[in-house]
């Protein structure tokens, strides 16, 4: 399994301090709606303290929660990639402070430095294996209780 990284660790201190000049702090109270699947992603969040719950919506009335996210944790990937899209919704489980950066913001920043971009990039790549391999092993465990109880 991959191992967990913490996007502003990753960075090296000269490509971390230039991000940061991009950051400012927010808060959000608890069960407040950060994003919903499908709105413009256009930014996004490195969690500085509190719980960030990742869902997914199943039916009109279910939503699953698919991951949760703590201290340190990239909160959303999506302004990344083009659609630019939310792929998950999140949702604070409790009181969150975190670092929001404006993605078109950085994402000039990583044209002027592409050393940046392409740590940024590798970075997140790592993120997003890790999660892929955490959300399959939880798939794997829910199918075999799943089996188990079916018998």
């Amino acid at each position: 399994m991959t191992k967990a990284i913490k996007l502003l660790t990753a960075l090296p201190p000269p490509q971390r301090q230039r991000l940061m000049t991009l950051a400012h702090e927010v808060s959000f109270p608890e069960d407040t709606r950060i994003f919903e699947a499908g709105g413009t992603a256009d930014r996004f969040w490195v969690i500085r303290s509190g719980a960030v719950s990742l869902t997914q919506q199943v039916t009109a009335q279910q939503r699953v929660t698919v991951a949760g996210l703590g201290s340190g944790d990239l909160l959303g990937w999506s302004w990344l990639f083009p659609p630019y899209r939310w792929d998950f919704g999140a949702e604070a489980f409790s009181p969150v402070r975190a670092y929001e950066f404006n993605a078109a913001a950085v994402l000039e920043l990583c044209e002027e430095d592409p050393q940046l971009g392409v740590i940024l990039v590798r970075s997140v790549a790592e993120i997003l294996a890790h999660r892929l391999e955490t959300t399959r092993g939880k798939l794997l465990e829910q199918y075999a209780m799943h089996r188990r109880s079916a018998l």
